[in-house]
């Protein structure tokens, strides 16, 4: 079965195109035109029965992904549902499931988890691959090149949409990182994981040195393989340095190899990145990595926000989409404090997606430009359910004003009959000297 870059290779249309194209109101053949050159993409896995297909890239709207999943800690499979319900109510775009813990449990999480999504799901193999490792064997750094392989096949088989590969984690990325050093080292778990078996066996990174099986497992199941940053920032004074670069540099030429290939590819970025950095990191990742959709985690702004993460990653997100980012990854008010609950998953999605909105105005994309003059229109009519209509989290909103203003008046309790849209309204309506 073709995947979704080869259709559109051929000039075909395919089901999933024009639906995408029909909810971001663009052209089918535009659609089409960016899949065949890899510019978007389309994670859509035929084995992901209940799919409701989206874009990810040029000319469409900044879409954003919840991380959801099992910890050793909160092992329930049950848990992680709910929060999918509320990411999904939410309106995140796509969740990827990182789940950890017993092995057994990961499966039932990834395969419940993709039983009830409609959105498309992503995982990352390699958590698994290690977990798995440790249990049978004692230690991560014992999974084999065929353990690695075989977990990404078994959650291609189970339906995920696209998975993060670790491909740019090489030694000589490592070199670079040692010959700079670091505050922070490594902060991604599954570049980490990919280190410590490096160092230890004394090889080069598999997922780099043995990327055709790769592809061909993803094309095999059109599995869109989102390339992680392994090297990625985890520290503002770490931010844009050369192991950073070194992966970069190697995920555009893996970037090339994948469409060659059949394989619909995206890039994954940092990460902590000061403010004064976040437009240079992604212009130079979209051009090394030959125009390919690029995902970033936040970006973080600042280190010291713990409970307030995704403040910091929604503004470094509202840049970084401003800039070229198509895709943001939430972070929660969790972050970096432990496994985040609902209400987290919620809070972290209303953040990013106002920071996508927000850079969808800055692009000048003709639907986020409609929404807000609407808002303005409505809050000038003092039109209420319109404006719960249109806000980003509207049943937040109606609370607020339900709370806020017992006595029901029109305006708001802030200025009641001060109210300066009604005045300067009721002005312009009265006939002069009256």
């Amino acid at each position: 079965m073709p995947t979704q870059l080869e259709i559109a290779q051929t000039g075909e249309i395919s089901p999933a195109v024009r639906a995408v194209a029909s909810r971001e109101e663009i052209p089918p053949g535009q659609l089409r035109d960016d899949v065949a050159n890899g510019l978007t993409v389309i994670p859509a896995n035929p084995g992901h029965a209940n799919l409701v297909p989206i874009g990810i890239g040029r000319g469409l709207r900044i879409k954003v992904n919840a991380n959801i999943g099992t910890s050793a800690a909160y092992p329930d499979p049950e848990r992680e549902l709910d929060k999918l319900h509320v990411a999904v109510d939410a309106g995140a775009d796509t969740v990827m499931d990182l789940s950890t813990g017993e092995s057994a449990a990961v499966d039932r999480a990834r395969r419940l988890i993709l039983a009830h999504s409609p959105a498309p799901v992503g995982t990352v193999p390699i958590y698994q691959a290690g977990l798995e490792a440790l249990e049978r064997r004692g230690a991560i750094v014992e999974m084999t090149v065929d353990d690695i392989f075989a977990v990404i096949e078994r959650h291609a088989e189970d339906g995920v949409d696209f998975v993060t590969v670790h491909c740019g984690v090489t030694q000589a990325a490592l070199d670079a990182l040692r010959a700079t050093g670091r505050v922070a080292d490594v902060v991604s778990r599954g570049g980490a994981f990919l280190v410590a078996w490096m160092l230890h066996h004394g090889r080069e990174n598999p997922l780099y040195e043995q990327y055709d099986r790769l592809l061909e497992i993803a094309r095999r199941h059109d599995v869109t393989l989102s390339l992680g940053d392994g090297f990625r920032p985890g520290s503002i004074a770490d931010a844009t340095d050369a192991a950073q670069l070194t992966e970069l540099t190697t995920l555009g030429g893996l970037v090339l190899r994948a469409r060659r290939a059949g394989v619909q590819v995206m890039v994954e970025g940092p990460g902590h990145v000061p403010l004064d950095q976040v437009e240079a990191n992604i212009r130079v990742a979209k051009a090394v990595c030959c125009g390919a959709p690029f995902y970033v985690l936040g970006p973080l702004v600042t280190d010291v926000a713990p409970g307030y993460d995704h403040i910091s990653g929604a503004i470094g997100g509202a840049v970084a989409g401003w800039a070229g980012a198509d895709f943001l990854c939430y972070v929660t008010p969790a972050e970096h404090l432990g496994l985040p609950e609902a209400e987290h998953v919620r809070e972290g999605i209303v953040a990013a997606r106002i920071a996508a909105h927000a850079a969808d105005i800055a692009r000048a994309r003709p639907a986020a430009l409609a929404r807000d003059r609407e808002m303005s229109v409505a809050r000038k009519a003092l039109d209420w359910e319109t404006q719960f209509r249109l806000a980003v989290d509207p049943a937040r909103a109606r609370t607020l004003r339900g709370a806020l203003n017992p006595a029901d008046e029109e305006a708001c309790s802030m200025c009641g009959p001060l109210c300066a849209m009604r005045i300067v309204a009721d002005a312009l309506r009265a006939k002069p000297g009256s």
